[in-house]
């Protein structure tokens, strides 16, 4: 696969690839969360098991956002760093050499960890699921307490918050440990197939909307748009283990992913598991469109790259 560069002027504002991913990545995460979180809080309490209406209905839909306004800008950093480096390192080197015309160009076929060309999609789904991982760490303990407060379960999220870490008092640092932690297999098992799913996806839109025009990235808007399409495609695909997921961290007490699936099936069938899918494909959807294009946006002026 090739594709044909253009010089490009002036030089990056941020010379450290790493401190791009940080910063372009932590943008996003806090645009996407503050831009979409009425949405994310109706999703949360049509899976509820309390009920939609139980839950809060259309009633205070920014309840909890304190939390999400604390791990969105981490958490996403952290993926976009992890991302990003395992993709620079894996992705097999490319050669240049110029074309008929005297055009410079770059040849992906080359070597690398990952071998010849139509690895790469191997490579981005590796890097993404390593981000997630590493994004979990804190967005894990966010969600729990996120959508405590968004069920009504709690007031607000330092309510929320401050409910677990009390607990140390009577089941000790361990409890609390894994209260702020619960749902983390469960959010593992759903978020690594969804980014299985939308980055390769999203890296191939990319590849295909550039190939041929002479760039090297494409532009905020378009990573925004294409972005879009691969975040709806992953957050139908992924809803089941959404629904599972959100009743974990809602429950009284800590379930096992099993058992739940087993209470989930026993008391609400099988359509239980695709309760909220309309608000999650949408939510995800406009949030890809605003995540991955805001990444988009601020990696290329950050790295020198005209939009």
């Amino acid at each position: 696969m090739q594709h044909v560069l253009e010089p490009r002027s002036g030089r990056a504002w941020v010379e450290s690839p790493y401190l791009r991913s940080l910063i372009a990545g932590g943008l996003a995460g806090t645009t996407v969360d503050l831009s979409l979180y009425p949405l994310d809080t109706l999703k949360t309490r049509l899976q509820s098991s309390s009920g939609f209406t139980s839950s809060g209905g259309f009633t205070g839909i920014y309840r909890g956002v304190g939390s999400a306004l604390i791990g969105s800008a981490p958490g996403a950093a952290l993926f976009f760093i992890t991302y990003d480096s395992l993709k620079r390192h894996l992705t097999p080197a490319p050669s240049t050499a110029r074309n008929a015309e005297g055009k410079l160009y770059v040849d992906h076929g080359g070597g690398g960890l990952f071998g010849a060309k139509g690895r790469e999609a191997g490579v981005h789904m590796l890097a993404a699921s390593m981000g997630e991982v590493a994004a979990c760490a804190v967005r894990v303990p966010t969600e729990v307490v996120k959508q405590r407060a968004q069920a009504r379960q709690h007031a607000s999220s330092l309510e929320a918050l401050t409910y677990i870490l009390n607990q140390r008092h009577t089941h000790g640092l361990a409890h609390v440990w894994r209260e702020l932690y619960r749902g983390w297999s469960i959010t593992i098992i759903r978020e690594v197939p969804f980014t299985v799913i939308q980055f390769p996806l999203w890296e191939a839109l990319k590849r295909w909307r550039t190939h041929g025009t002479g760039r090297s990235e494409v532009s905020g808007f378009e990573g925004g748009l294409l972005g879009s399409v691969a975040g709806a495609v992953a957050a139908g695909v992924t809803t089941p283990l959404d629904v599972l997921k959100t009743r974990m961290m809602l429950a009284k007490e800590k379930v096992a992913m099993g058992e739940m699936l087993r209470m989930i099936l026993r008391t609400s069938g099988p359509r239980a598991f695709f309760k909220g899918i309309g608000p999650r494909v949408g939510w995800i959807s406009a949030g890809g469109a605003i995540f991955l294009g805001s990444y988009q946006w601020g990696s290329n002026v950050l790295g020198g790259v005209a939009e």
